[in-house]
Formats: C-alpha cells, sequence, structure tokens
C-alpha cells in the first residue's frame, strides 16, 4: 500500500500543513544558519515524504555540480526536519541529532535539487513516539533520496536521536 492510499486512524502520522512548512522553515532559518546560506528551505510535505529544496549556485563546486557538502548537508536536515515535524505533530519538543549516517553520491547533480526523506511508516513512527515518551529519548532511521531525471543521483541514510526537552 502506497502512503497515498495508507488509511489514517489512530495511527501516528506526519500531517501536511502550510503553517507546518512555515514554522519549519522559521525554525532553520532562525537554528541552522547554514540553510539560509545554502538556500535549503522545505518545499512539500505529506505522510508519505518530507521535501527540502535547494537551488545549485550557493551549492556548485568547481565543476559546475552540487557540492557533495551542500548534497550531505539537505539530506541530514531532510530526517531531521521530519523528525521536528513528527514531534511538533505529537506535541513533544525535543532536541534532534544524527548519531550515523551513510551517503552514495550515485549521480552528479547539475540543476537545482531536492531531498525526499520517506516517512516511517505509522506503526514504526508510534513505536519512536511511544518510546521518546516512555524513555525520554528514541532512535529513528530514516532514508532520503536526491533524484535526477527519475533516479536516485544520492541515497542517504540517517539514525537520529531525538531526546525531551526539559
Amino acid at each position: 500500500m502506497d502512503a497515498q492510499s495508507r488509511p489514517v486512524g489512530a495511527e501516528e502520522t506526519v500531517k501536511s500543513s502550510r503553517s507546518h512548512l512555515v514554522a519549519l522553515k522559521k525554525k532553520l532559518r532562525a537554528e541552522i544558519p547554514a540553510t539560509r546560506l545554502l538556500g535549503i528551505e522545505p518545499a512539500r510535505c505529506n505522510s508519505g515524504a518530507l521535501v527540502l529544496k535547494a537551488p545549485l549556485a550557493p551549492n556548485r563546486n568547481d565543476k559546475g555540480t552540487a557540492f557533495a557538502g551542500s548534497l550531505c548537508a539537505i539530506a541530514t536536515l531532510a530526517g531531521w526536519s521530519a523528525i521536528w515535524l513528527a514531534l511538533r505533530d505529537a506535541g513533544l519538543e525535543g532536541i534532534i541529532v544524527i548519531q550515523d549516517s551513510s551517503i552514495r553520491y550515485l549521480r552528479p547533480v547539475t540543476r537545482d535539487f531536492e531531498a525526499r526523506c520517506s516517512m516511517p511508516a505509522p506503526a514504526q513512527l508510534a513505536r519512536f513516539l511511544a518510546a521518546l515518551r516512555k524513555q525520554g529519548k528514541a532512535r529513528l532511521k530514516l532514508r532520503v533520496v536526491i533524484p535526477k531525471a527519475g533516479t536516485d543521483a544520492v541515497t542517504f541514510t540517517g539514525r537520529y536521536v531525538a531526546r525531551l526537552s526539559k
């Protein structure tokens, strides 16, 4: 069953709304200054994925393609942002860090780009939030892709840790 046809009931999902994206953009700009410099901002979100976008110009390398560090930054931020939105939807506030990650650069990125973080299945998200509420911290592994012409240019997997704010 794809993300769009998944039934919504008591299961936890990340809600899609313009106000969520506005709040996320404000959070990124205020607390992660590199997002301003790199032009990274939220593009869209639904129960299936969160997408961040960035222009090529401030992220170019000497070859005229996207700099690997910028691609890693937007991928890392896509996962971080997905968790931030999930906590917001659940009425929780926390500190989110990346514990470890792996990234593969498969093709050069030659245009403005997007990083698409697949949202966890509702049951997985519910377990994460339950552990966070019970133990005060929890881990979640997320996958992010940066597509190019219908195929993956970059793949990223990150394990994030969230800790409730005191």
